[in-house]
């Protein structure tokens, strides 16, 4: 399963403020980068624009998450589309984007196209549950024989 994801498009629905917002990407990608990893599946991110350096290093470019920014001369969709038809297997290969032709192109080569607010609920379900468990997986400590000597005594000594 893999997601292609048209990132100032998702961007420009998910908060339409934070498109001229830097920090807007980041955000995108730490939590994208939740979702692939409770997901256990593939993500590349398509961003318009001058490439982030920051976004293109080693972090973000590995073998099941890529930020991808397009090639000197051409935009978003162009790269969206030639990574679409570059694909062998399309069953389960979503593409999220809310532009009516990335999302035509995507059905005519049998790929899954989800609109940007069909994603996002999926998205947000994920982060949901993710902090859930994170809530479960918290430790809590108990004190041990040693402390609790330590305290008695403190406490006895007061009175």
């Amino acid at each position: 399963m893999a997601y292609l994801i048209d990132g100032s498009n998702f961007i420009g629905y998910s908060s339409p403020r934070s498109l001229r917002d830097p920090q807007a990407k980041y955000s995108l990608v730490s939590r994208l980068l939740i979702f692939q990893s409770l997901k256990k599946t593939r993500v590349l991110l398509v961003f318009d624009g001058t490439p982030d350096l920051n976004l293109i290093g080693e972090t973000f470019q590995k073998k099941k998450f890529s930020v991808i920014f397009p090639p000197f001369g051409t935009n978003a969709d162009e790269t969206i589309k030639k990574i679409i038809s570059k694909q062998t297997d399309l069953r389960r290969f979503f593409v999220v984007s809310s532009d009516r032709e990335i999302k035509r192109f995507a059905k005519s080569k049998r790929a899954t196209p989800l609109s940007s607010k069909e994603f996002n609920r999926e998205l947000q379900t994920a982060l949901k549950e993710h902090r859930k468990s994170l809530e479960i997986e918290k430790k809590v400590t108990s004190l041990s024989p040693l402390e609790i000597n330590q305290w008695l005594k403190v406490f006895k000594d007061e009175k």
